[in-house]
């Protein structure tokens, strides 16, 4: 199959990966009301087409955090995004650094913050949960620190997981014990390429971050039984004290779809915010990304740094988040289903493919600079 946009990746990693990878990733919760606005809202923002403009020097850089970025893009934190392919956050970062954009490292990732760091030449981005021990969020904020990560993006939409119905549907949660491993190991086997390339070649360090205090013996449902226990929902916006104390470089609060909590960010020092509904993996029912973000970046915009993310699918996509307020914009998915599809050239074709799709978008609406994309691109 030949892959000419992200959907299309999104079959082939269907194609490769274990029925239960694949639906942790493609899948939302409860019934996928939010998952399924982020992408409708989106696709239907129409855009004003302008004609007889010289747009044949066409200009996809920014800066965002004092960083220059080829595209207004990076690679939003994916939990366990590393075992849909050998290593897969080393790939990742790999290709987010060819393509001149910054990635992001979750706190439940495959590979550990050392690891990523040894396979990238440039500072990435580390994602943060807050987490009941406090002394392993210190400890992990020191370890991205000490790895060179320029940037804190901290999760606060996650005070509890959302219940996500394909995961038990699938075995990846629900089905415990040697039940469970048994089911999962079967769809594993049922693709042995993935078998191969992740299951042995890929096994070691795959507990990522929180091996330290799970231990190298542990398996995949001690994982998501430490997140279910660790997820600390005590949290509040003094917390943000605490993490500025440990993190002095730029700290970017993701999860926000209400103004007033954008405008509680702005006041208590956040440098930016990511406007997001988790991709809608978290609460279901609430408001697209789409229609989330124009009022906050009406309220905000002009005292910290307004990125979005969900249902971001293409360059065409990236153009509308732009017009609609925001500065830059965190892909998921996108990256996810091309990482399982074909590993690190497959992430880097999907960063191609939207900048060809952006250069369209701006050459049809008459702008050849990110600064010029604004609501004037808008259709009425």
């Amino acid at each position: 199959m030949i892959a000419a946009s992200a959907l299309d990746y999104r079959e082939l990693s269907r194609r490769r990966l274990p029925h239960f990878l694949f639906e942790y990733i493609d899948g939302g919760s409860y019934a996928e009301v939010t998952l399924e606005r982020n992408v409708d809202d989106l696709k239907h923002i129409a855009l004003r087409q302008r004609v007889l403009r010289d747009v044949s020097n066409l200009d996809l850089s920014t800066e965002i955090f004092g960083q220059k970025l080829a595209l207004p893009v990076a690679l939003a934190p994916i939990g366990l995004a590393g075992l849909n392919a050998r290593r897969g956050e080393c790939q990742a970062v790999r290709a987010a650094e060819s393509a001149g954009i910054p990635f992001t490292l979750s706190t439940v990732s495959a590979c550990n913050i050392e690891e990523v760091a040894a396979a990238a030449t440039r500072p990435f981005w580390f994602q943060l949960y807050m987490i009941r021990d406090r002394a392993f969020m210190r400890d992990l904020m020191a370890r991205a620190r000490a790895a060179g990560c320029s940037t804190m993006v901290f999760t606060v939409d996650m005070p509890v997981p959302g219940s996500r119905y394909r995961d038990y549907h699938s075995g990846l949660a629900g089905a415990a014990g040697l039940k469970g491993a048994l089911r999962r190991t079967f769809q594993g086997a049922l693709k042995p390429h993935w078998a191969w390339d992740v299951g042995v070649m890929g096994r070691p360090h795959s507990l990522g971050n929180v091996e330290p205090v799970l231990g190298d013996q542990s398996g995949i449902e001690d994982f998501f039984a430490w997140m279910r226990n660790n997820f600390d929902p005590s949290i509040n916006w003094k917390d943000l004290d605490f993490i500025r104390a440990e993190w002095d470089g730029p700290l970017i609060i993701k999860g926000l779809l209400d103004p007033d909590d954008a405008r509680e960010a702005a006041e208590l020092g956040a440098d930016g915010i990511v406007v997001s509904n988790h991709g809608g993996r978290q609460l279901d029912g609430v408001l697209s990304t789409a229609h989330a973000l124009p009022p906050i970046a009406d309220a905000v915009g002009d005292r910290l740094t307004v990125l979005a993310d969900g249902g971001i699918r293409s360059g065409l996509d990236v153009v509308r988040m732009l017009a609609l307020g925001a500065k830059g914009v965190l892909i998921g998915r996108a990256w996810a289903y091309a990482l399982g599809a074909r590993g690190q050239a497959g992430i880097e074709h999907v960063l191609k493919l939207i900048d060809a799709e952006m250069r369209v978008a701006m050459s049809l609406t008459g702008v050849t600079r990110i600064d010029q994309i604004d609501r004037s691109i808008l259709a009425e």
